[in-house]
Formats: C-alpha cells, sequence, structure tokens
C-alpha cells in the first residue's frame, strides 16, 4: 500500500510498516502505531483457509472505517477510495467463489461519492460500506439523500459501520469507545435513516446495520416511546413509527449472546439477520455462528442466517458465486 502521507506531502494516512513478529504488520497513522495486524488481513488464501475451517465459503470484504479518510481533502479521499475499490475488485475477478466486495467513497463530497459509486458498480462490487456519521453529519442530512437514492438506483446493498464515535474523548479508558460508542452510533445512523425518512423515501434501498444495529433493537421501545409521546420533537420529518420500519434493513448477527440474537430474530425474523464475522478482528465473532447450530433453530432459520439473508441483502442468488474467474460478474 502506498504511503499516502509522503505521496500527498502530509496527513495522518494508514500506511503498513513491518513487524518484528514474521507473519504481522504494524498499522501506522501518520506517526503514530495504530494497531498490529497478521497477515489474514492481505493473504486472501490464508483467509479462505481459516473460513473454510468453518464450512464457510464466501466472504465479503470491504475496508476498514479508519480508512474512510471523510476528513481528508477530497482529492486525496479520492485517490485511496479509487486504490482500494480497485483492489477488492482485483481480489474478487480472481477468485469470484469465494469473495464479494463492497466499496468506499468519498463522502465527504455526495457528487464525488456518487462517481466513485458508480464506478465501484461497473468493477464488480456489489455494495458500499459507509460510516455511521460523516464529519459528524447524521445521515439523514439532506445532503446525503442523492447518494442512497443513486444506491437504490444501482441497485448497491449498503453497509453502515460505526466510526469516529460521539463521545470518544469523555471516555476512552477501558475500551468504552468501542465497548459503548460503536453500539450508540449505529443506533444513531438507524434512528437518522428512520426519522429523517430516507427509508421511507426509498423503500428499495437496501441497508444493513453492523453488530445486530448495535444498541437501536434493544432500545427500540424507547425510540417508540418517544417518538408517541414527543411527535412534536421526534416526528417531525417522518410520521411513522419506527417500530413499523422492522424486516425494513437487514442487520448482522453480531451479538456475542445467544438470547439477544433469539430477540433480535423475534423482530427482524431471520432472513433479515446477516451473518457477521468483523474477521479478523478480536471484538469479532470468530468461529462464524458456530453456538448458533446448538440453539435449536430451525433448518431454515439456519440458511437464512448462514446464507439467504446476505444473498437477499446483497441482491444475488447463491449461483451468484458458481462462476470461475473468467465469468463477468456484472448484471
Amino acid at each position: 500500500m502506498p504511503r499516502w502521507s509522503e505521496r500527498f506531502g502530509g496527513g495522518d494516512y494508514i500506511y503498513l510498516e513491518e513487524s518484528t513478529r514474521e507473519g504481522y504488520a504494524r498499522m501506522m497513522q501518520g506517526d503514530l502505531f495504530f494497531r498490529e495486524i497478521a497477515e489474514n488481513c492481505w493473504d486472501s488464501e490464508v483467509r479462505k483457509a481459516e473460513y473454510r475451517a468453518f464450512g464457510v465459503q464466501v466472504q465479503v470484504v470491504c475496508t476498514i472505517p479508519v480508512m474512510f479518510n471523510y476528513h481528508a481533502p477530497l482529492s486525496h479521499a479520492e485517490d485511496i477510495a479509487r486504490f482500494l475499490n480497485d483492489h477488492i475488485a482485483e481480489l474478487v475477478k480472481n477468485d469470484p467463489k469465494h469473495y464479494a466486495g463492497l466499496a468506499t467513497v468519498p463522502l465527504q463530497d455526495t457528487d464525488h461519492a456518487i462517481i466513485e459509486l458508480e464506478r465501484a458498480k461497473e468493477i464488480g462490487h456489489l455494495g458500499v460500506q459507509i460510516g455511521s456519521n460523516i464529519n459528524g453529519l447524521n445521515l439523514s442530512d439532506d445532503r446525503f439523500f442523492p447518494f442512497f437514492e443513486a444506491c437504490q438506483s444501482l441497485d448497491m446493498a449498503v453497509m453502515i459501520h460505526p466510526w469516529d464515535m460521539m463521545g470518544k474523548e469523555q471516555m476512552e479508558k477501558y475500551w468504552l469507545p468501542w465497548l459503548v460508542g460503536m453500539p450508540a452510533e449505529t443506533a444513531r445512523a438507524a434512528s437518522s435513516l428512520i426519522f429523517g425518512g430516507v427509508l421511507e423515501r426509498l423503500p428499495q434501498l437496501r441497508v444493513m446495520l453492523s453488530h445486530a444495529g448495535g444498541s437501536f433493537l434493544p432500545t427500540l421501545g424507547r425510540f417508540e416511546h418517544g417518538f408517541n409521546c414527543r411527535p412534536d420533537l421526534v416526528a417531525i420529518d417522518n410520521e411513522v413509527n419506527p417500530r413499523d420500519y422492522l424486516g425494513r434493513f437487514w442487520i448482522d448477527s453480531i451479538t456475542h449472546d445467544a438470547d439477544l440474537l433469539r430477540y433480535v430474530m423475534k423482530l427482524q425474523g431471520s432472513e433479515r439477520i446477516c451473518m457477521g464475522s468483523d474477521y479478523p478482528f478480536p471484538l469479532g465473532d470468530l468461529e462464524l455462528g458456530s453456538y448458533m447450530l446448538e440453539m435449536g433453530l430451525s433448518e431454515m432459520e439456519l440458511a437464512n442466517l448462514f446464507s439467504g439473508a446476505a444473498l437477499s441483502w446483497l441482491g444475488v442468488g447463491p449461483e451468484y458465486f458458481m462462476q470461475d474467474s473468467q465469468s463477468n460478474h456484472l448484471f
């Protein structure tokens, strides 16, 4: 990966340097150490072997949120997005039976984000991953609506991942931005899309919320009560009860809690819960849902959780992953 800061003449962009441990690399952000990663972050054969051990064939891959670069000058963010999107597209092209890709776009400028979204579609991406906020702006902000409109018209799935967590400066101890901030960020994104009327105005938009929707579904009763008791504050852009949107969006299965998974299945239905992994990072479900086999779920529920929901969110059928590397994935 290029050293973007040198190419751009400054900036705190992510780059990799060698680690003292074989098979690892150090992710640097400017002059600061960000995290150490293992070769399963960049070696597709290692990834396949690790997934195969759990009976998994296909991995949906995307960048990590620290590389969204929404804060960067537009030209810099565009260059990095193109690099990342080209890399993932090449991975998918060379191994279409095992990989699908989600793009990243420079959402600090909606027009340019749409241009890169269209290009990503052309080179084989099935969707796009975006952050839970864009430089502090909620996803309901009017400037982002044309982007979501383009996602619907291009038939591109949207994955929303928490990042740049609100209040993180006040709770850095105990890893609270990841434990408390991330679930709250995802609830922020979900409620913005619902209360802002984005999902109402774009009924064919396929949105998936990471980490089982964060704290949105467990506190849905509070959202609904606020909608009912203070419509003058909550129902100002959309008069539809937030509970009516259950089943209108997807979530992933990362609950780390079988009881919570049962609850969100009751709310959403298994057909709207994609198998999530957060692979290969430690907060993920790195056994890839193996605990689900011990929950007494029906064959249909397991089929939905393991593949059916993800296929419907991506807008493809299982035959899509039965092609060889010479096939054209565009459709």
